[in-house]
């Protein structure tokens, strides 16, 4: 499945809605809600197993069909459409991406949310071995670690992506920008960089101008590891993961991803989150 460009107007105006306090079959939808080229999955998966939502949508066709089952989401990952269970209740645009999107020279965009509304207390060990193994590795510095663990949360529940080696353990031949990890989706290696869009401090704005310095700057970042990442551990694409503290935020990011310059958006796929209910935690403990 090629995966297209989803239409940033159709995100911003999705965004709206959201931001608006629109809700379908009892779970919110966030940054773009069913969306993307050539048969998108709008999924919804709650934590607690007990009801799956799968809503799917093709660019093909202005029809749209719906259907819900109960039970454990189980089953899915890569191209599935339906989301692992796992911590906080994935919805939006699931299973998209496949080895023909990783091998692609197009950029990309994907959006989709992560509810913790009504989750447990946060616990490391609701996490995934992946994410557990990345705490226990830690990262390079800084306080980004728990986004960079939600970041794989969701491309493992979504995409199928399985861990390779955290980013202390990626080979490079010389000094400079590094990723923050590296996975494997459908049998391709893939970086995987990743920003919190996010206000400090907590509810200031968040302006389009903001969004564009941060945007551009990981762009580049993508651009320099991938020309330094040894051949051992070399990727044909990279990701830049976003996580966004509200769906205003996501509007902001993909307002500034408008104004990019093709060379640096190159052939990364941008792929927003926005987490919502208790989120704190990714954003200002680690």
């Amino acid at each position: 499945m090629r995966l297209g460009a989803i239409s940033l107007l159709s995100l911003l105006a999705s965004l709206a809605v959201a931001a608006c306090g629109d809700e379908s079959d009892g779970a919110s939808t966030g940054a773009g809600g069913a969306g993307g080229a050539g048969g998108a999955t709008t999924t919804t998966t709650s934590t607690t197993g007990t009801s799956t939502t799968a809503t799917t949508s093709s660019s093909s066709s202005s029809s749209s069909s719906s259907t819900g089952s109960t039970g454990g989401g189980g089953e899915g990952g890569a191209g599935g459409g339906v989301p692992l269970d796992g911590y906080g209740a994935l919805s939006g645009t699931c299973g998209e991406i496949d080895l023909e999107d990783l091998l692609s020279d197009q950029p990309q965009t994907v959006d989709n949310e992560i509810d913790f509304t009504s989750r447990p207390a946060f616990d490391e060990m609701l996490l995934s071995a992946g994410s557990l193994e990345m705490i226990a590795d830690g990262n390079l510095g800084g306080s980004s670690l728990y986004s960079e663990v939600f970041a794989y949360e969701v491309l493992h529940r979504c995409e199928g992506a399985e861990l390779l080696k955290t980013e202390g353990e990626i080979n490079y031949t010389g000094p400079g920008k590094r990723t923050d990890i590296l996975l494997e989706i459908d049998g391709e290696r893939v970086g995987v960089s990743v920003v919190r869009a996010m206000s400090f401090p907590e509810g200031a704005p968040y302006p389009v101008d903001q969004a564009l310095g941060v945007l551009e700057g990981k762009l580049d970042d993508i651009l320099q590891s991938s020309a330094l990442v040894a051949p051992e551990d070399a990727w044909p694409k990279q990701i830049l993961a976003v996580l966004a503290q509200t769906p205003d935020h996501a509007a902001a990011i993909a307002s500034a991803y408008t104004m990019i310059d093709p060379a640096t958006k190159a052939d990364t796929i941008v792929y927003v989150t926005v987490t919502e209910g208790d989120d704190a935690f990714i954003y200002y403990n680690q």
